[in-house]
């Protein structure tokens, strides 16, 4: 067993290996503060046979015991991946997966378990390491060395690893990896941060990610790991030759610029079945099929390199857009009846209709991982169904992508949303892709973007998105605006900004070269900005504000402020008091012991009015004078108890009683004025005539004293607040 320590950015990294795991080919714990991971990698005997891609695996297992917790629920184990899992996963899985040979074919599965948490150190960023080191320690085929940061902006002062209270105060939360020569991932979130806030940040970040890599890379030196060679299958020379000289240029440049996704592939397509045909007539079919892969490769890599040559030379892309033009964009709102707000964006071949729906506080999503407790009020949900590129696939539940996806546009939008104090209600937006050709999340935070402001969520301002693309050649650098599908899997980067006019809100990049400078960098977010104004414009343009109204098919929902030492007389012995006033009103309500917050939810208005005005006697400080519609609850020889609010009940003695005594009955209303309190809370009441002002009636005669009868009666209802549960 071996180990490592190092003061990296004034936080304690520790690397140990040799100890855990030793049947995975790779394995390392590492640790910075009080987190630590495990990660594991495991690579296949056999190569899977018929594919063209790396078939990596990235799992992130969350533990409940690395935070000394039990799961919550029926089963008390751990179950499928939570949210957070997948997103942690999908951040080691970015930076890594570049770094495989293109050729490789075994199946390779990297586990990071996290064994011990701690807030202030969240454990993806330690996996990136973690996993960084399992791999290069192993016999598995990897060309590289990552590592991460998390990175924070307080007062205009970068700041690593932030803590939980940093990030409070913090207008950036972003996590960036790379290797020593370049940033090759970025995902975070931004209170509006200016493109040269952002630019500084980054390459700041990278400073810091060169430091963790230089240890990684001392550690490894110590070793000297062979690698497992796995034969690339390599087409023929001959066949190789052959297939070149049969393609020509100005052909397949036509067909990379008919219009159209799905006229484009099918014209991609036909061109290499012509090509196909042709070397059969010299080579049998069986040896053709047998290269099948290694052709299409050829045949891609062909189309690769002539797309990129159109764009530096002529300048001019698939589309015949040049690398500022963004494709013609429409917006729609109000497009569906009954749902709270709805919209739909349109831009070129991408389409996303956006759905909002206003919830009550209980339908808030709870939240319970090994490092967070609590509720989430605003989700944001992405489908991307298999219509959207006219394709069939089993529909199963959201995949990986559609979960990063839909918290990459729910981090953009968080920022424009208003307090809970100012909007109480539970927001949850769903993105359906209707149609994807490139830039589907981006086009997810314009539409939920329309659909809140058309549900009359009071947001602050209009977020839009785009993704943008790099073209990086020898004798050129290009960075293409609102890149389609083709651009983004041709290209070598695809970065997504999203933002207000005044900053931006959410950001993310995937890097596939070295080599950006940073004004280039630079350049590409301010290209960014322009395109960002531009489908702001067209947003303002369709719905330019909130709503002043909610829809009619959306709840009701009021708040109101109570002591919370109050709580226990609005929910009453047995609950027996907020039942009344939820059978009553036809309402549903939410109380907030800790703050004294009580939300009233009701399909009406008045309803809802009614309950909270219920709630507010109820908790009312009964002063002598007070005036009360009283219903009578019990008839004795001395006079009769009244109820005055929920749970407040008093005597009307006869000799305060304007009324008959012997015409009253049970649930008769007699107007009451408080006469007197006495020291154990004892309400007494005195009639008040109907039209007869306070000032005319005044409270100055003795009190009436109880009978014995009445004591046991109003013992048990001088603290309504003593039965609660």
């Amino acid at each position: 067993m071996k180990y490592w320590r190092r003061v990296i950015l004034g936080r304690e990294f520790y690397v140990e290996h040799g100890r855990l795991a030793k049947q995975a080919n790779g394995a390392v714990l590492a640790r910075i503060g009080d987190t630590s991971v495990l990660a594991t990698a495991v690579m296949s005997d056999q190569a899977v046979e018929g594919i063209d891609f790396v078939p990596l695996t990235v799992e992130f297992q969350e533990r409940f015991y690395a935070a000394g917790k039990i799961p919550g629920g029926f089963v008390k184990r751990e179950g499928k991946p939570s949210e957070t899992a997948i997103l942690s996963a999908r951040t080691i899985d970015r930076p890594i997966r570049p770094l495989f040979p293109k050729h490789l074919r075994n199946e390779v599965q990297v586990v990071v378990t996290v064994l011990s948490a701690d807030p202030g150190n969240p454990p993806d960023v330690v996996g990136v390491m973690a996993a960084s080191l399992a791999l290069n320690l192993s016999d598995i085929p990897f060309n590289g060395v990552v590592a991460a940061v998390r990175v924070g902006l307080i007062d205009g002062q970068v700041v690593f690893f932030p803590s939980e209270e940093e990030l409070e105060r913090s207008s950036l939360d972003i996590v960036v990896a790379g290797t020593a020569d370049a940033i090759t991932m970025v995902e975070g979130e931004a209170k509006e941060v200016s493109e040269e806030q952002m630019v500084e940040v980054l390459f700041k970040a990278h400073d810091a990610i060169r430091q963790i890599v230089e240890f990684e890379q001392d550690i490894l030196s110590e070793f000297n790991v062979t690698k497992v060679q796995i034969e690339e299958v390599k087409l023929p020379e001959d066949i190789e030759g052959d297939f070149r000289a049969l393609v020509d240029t100005n052909e397949l440049r036509s067909r990379l610029l008919t219009q159209g996704k799905k006229a484009r592939a099918q014209a991609i397509g036909e061109y290499y079945e012509s090509i196909v045909e042709q070397l059969k007539q010299k080579y049998p079919e069986e040896l053709l099929n047998q290269y099948a892969i290694q052709l299409k490769d050829l045949y891609e890599n062909l189309l690769k390199h002539k797309m990129r040559r159109i764009i530096v030379e002529e300048g001019i892309r698939l589309d015949l857009r040049g690398p500022k033009d963004i494709r013609p964009i429409t917006c729609e709102v109000s497009v569906l009846p009954r749902v709270h707000g709805s919209a739909l964006f349109t831009r070129g071949e991408t389409q996303s209709l956006g759905i909002v729906t206003l919830g009550a506080p209980m339908d808030e999503q709870i939240v319970d991982t090994i490092l967070e407790e609590g509720t989430k009020r605003f989700m944001l949900h992405y489908n991307f169904p298999p219509f959207c590129t006219g394709e069939v696939k089993p529909l199963r539940g959201p995949s990986r992508r559609e979960i990063g996806h839909g918290h990459l546009a729910e981090r953009a939008l968080k920022f424009v949303l208003p307090d809970e104090d100012e909007f109480p209600y539970t927001i949850r937006v769903v993105s359906e892709i209707l149609e994807s050709n490139g830039s589907s999340s981006m086009a997810t935070v314009c539409s939920g973007s329309l659909a809140l402001m058309d549900a009359g969520v009071p947001v602050k301002k209009h977020v839009a998105g785009v993704a943008m693309g790099l073209i990086l050649e020898p004798d050129a650098a290009v960075v293409l605006t609102d890149i389609m599908g083709a651009e983004d899997h041709w290209g070598d980067m695809d970065f997504k900004v999203a933002g207000t006019r005044d900053g931006i809100t959410a950001f993310q990049m995937d890097c596939k070269v070295s080599g950006v400078s940073r004004e280039l960098l630079y350049k590409a977010l301010m290209q960014a900005k322009e395109a960002r104004m531009f489908v702001l414009d067209k947003m303002y343009g369709t719905i330019d504000g909130p709503r002043s109204n909610l829809s009619s098919y959306a709840p009701v929902i009021k708040t109101t402020i109570i002591d919370p030492m109050k709580v226990g007389e609005v929910i009453g012995p047995g609950g027996r008091i907020i039942k009344g006033i939820i059978k009553e009103f036809d309402v549903q309500i939410s109380v907030d012991d800790e703050t004294g917050r009580v939300s009233v939810i009701g399909n009406g208005e008045e309803k809802v009015d009614a309950a909270i005005k219920r709630i507010n006697e109820i908790v009312k400080e009964i002063a002598v004078g007070d005036v009360f519609e009283g219903k009578i609850t019990r008839i004795e020889p001395f006079g009769v108890f009244l109820e005055v609010g929920a749970g407040k009940i008093g005597l009307l003695h006869q000799s305060k009683l304007l009324s008959n005594l012997k015409a009253l009955k049970i649930g008769d209303v007699l107007k009451v004025k408080v006469s007197n309190i006495d020291n154990l809370g004892r309400l007494q009441f005195e009639e008040v005539a109907k039209g007869e002002t306070e000032e005319r009636r005044t409270s100055h005669s003795r009190p009436e004293r109880f009978h014995r009868d009445e004591r046991d009666q109003t013992r048990s209802r001088r603290n309504p607040r003593s039965g609660s549960d």
